[in-house]
């Protein structure tokens, strides 16, 4: 531990969001970074805790501490190895993780101010890169071939832990490029899609082998593999099928999302096909970050007005006495997003959605409340009466995914990420392709 006493003398500096007058006129990053003097500055703070929470409380068991230090030393290769000993592409985790290990940072319990840990990542990475510390490597080949099918973020990982144990991996998805909610649900300005192709560059070299625009039937699965690996994620959304489901400009967080980033990498669509929020009033239902995500997205398009709601009550400020540290807080949440212009609502229930001549105008919501139970488990909603009618000519369903119907398969095939677990963080997703790719290369050895 280089400076034991930074923690004491250094206050935590976040590199802040670009001016939201200028974000919001392009679909560029939005998130700004230090220099290489005040990020060393950051990496310093860390305190080496004799039981560090932020290795714990990581899925991916990230050693911050250790790549911490690296990088107060200036031990910028160092910091890299030791950051992808453990996770594969920390470019995309330290932009779009939620940083469960500042959550559970002894500095986040003591005086409010993690180490920042997230933004840290990213600065070793973009390093590694900068300085050539990351070199192709192809490894040699054991005679056996495993398809991956999904090459979203758990698929990616799969893909590039097999391949480096020697297996010829063959990666297949239906898009027409890899990376799955990297690419298509997470927008630009979150994640822009160069640092996806980047990667995406060195995994070819390295010998995977990338069948785009290939859908594959799980239940008929292409033959001449010795293993397969399902990554194909949790596909249903969550439906609101209430009166006036049927109405026109009522569409799925994610049609307005994937179409947005297929724009922006050059793809056209027809007016009709178009989601388009210019000049309009677009209600978000749905209060987790995809419906931020529509948010940004809206606000990018000059939309009317924004307005998000969410069934579930508003969180505490700052605190919550029933996810105490180390455990991830439930607490209200304000994104980059939610800064550039929205309403945002609780305790609301949808009726119905009202319309004329088969557009969407409105939608009937219901104040609800929720009401403890005994047994401590999951709240009772109970609806109060209390009704109110919400203007929008653009509605977007945020709710989530539904988990996929469980079902048998042959000893030679494993499911990781999403598509075993139901819609999770991309961090979660990644942690467990690695633990499937070891059990893959265990039984693939015997």
């Amino acid at each position: 531990m280089g400076n034991p006493k930074a923690f004491l003398e250094i206050s935590r500096q976040e590199a802040g969001y670009r001016p939201i007058h200028e974000r919001i006129t392009d679909f560029g990053e939005v998130e700004q970074t230090l220099n290489t003097h005040s990020r060393k500055l950051q990496a310093s703070r860390c305190m080496d805790c004799g039981v560090p929470f932020c290795h714990w409380s990581c899925p991916l068991g990230n050693k911050q501490s250790e790549w911490q230090d690296a990088l107060y030393r200036g031990k910028w290769e160092e910091a890299y190895k030791l950051l992808t000993s453990t996770c594969d592409f920390p470019e995309f985790t330290g932009r779009i993780c939620p940083a469960l290990c500042e959550k559970s940072c002894v500095l986040k319990l003591s005086c409010e101010e993690p180490v920042t840990c997230r933004e840290n990542e990213v600065a070793i990475i973009e390093a590694a890169f900068r300085e050539g510390y990351i070199q192709v490597r192809v490894p040699e080949r054991n005679g056996k071939k495993v398809a991956v099918v999904g090459a979203g973020p758990a698929g990616l990982v799969a893909a590039n832990q097999l391949n480096q144990m020697g297996y010829t991996v063959t990666l297949f998805d239906k898009a027409e490029a890899p990376g799955g909610l990297l690419r298509y649900g997470i927008p630009n300005f979150k994640l822009h899609k160069t640092v996806i192709d980047r990667r995406m560059k060195y995994l070819e070299a390295e010998g995977i082998i990338f069948q785009m625009n290939t859908p594959v039937d799980v239940d008929n699965l292409p033959a001449g593999f010795d293993a397969y690996c399902l990554c194909h994620g949790a596909e249903t959304p969550r439906d609101l099928p209430i009166e006036g489901r049927e109405l026109k400009g009522i569409h799925f967080a994610l049609e307005l999302l994937a179409q947005q980033n297929r724009i922006l990498a050059g793809q056209t669509f027809s007016k009709e096909e178009t989601i388009f929020a210019k000049g309009k009033k677009v209600l978000v239902i749905g209060g987790g970050d995809t419906g931020s995500d529509c948010i940004g997205t809206s606000v990018r398009h000059g939309a009317a007005s924004v307005t998000q709601i969410e069934i579930m009550p508003k969180p505490p400020v700052g605190h919550n006495d029933e996810t105490p540290w180390p455990s991830y807080p439930v607490v209200l949440k304000t994104t980059s997003s939610h800064e550039e212009g929205c309403t945002r609502r609780w305790s609301l229930a949808s009726n119905r959605f009202i319309g004329r001549n088969g557009k969407v105008t409105g939608v009937e919501v219901e104040e609800v409340e929720w009401i403890p139970t005994a047994d401590g488990g999951r709240p009772t909603m109970k609806p109060t009466g209390k009704k109110e009618m919400i203007q929008a000519d653009l509605v977007l369903l945020a709710m989530g995914y539904l988990p996929n119907p469980k079902k048998e398969f042959p000893g030679n095939v494993f499911l990781a990420g999403d598509a075993a677990s139901g819609a999770s963080l991309v961090v979660r997703a990644m942690a467990s392709a690695r633990g499937v790719a070891k059990q893959i290369d265990n039984y693939l050895s015997k």
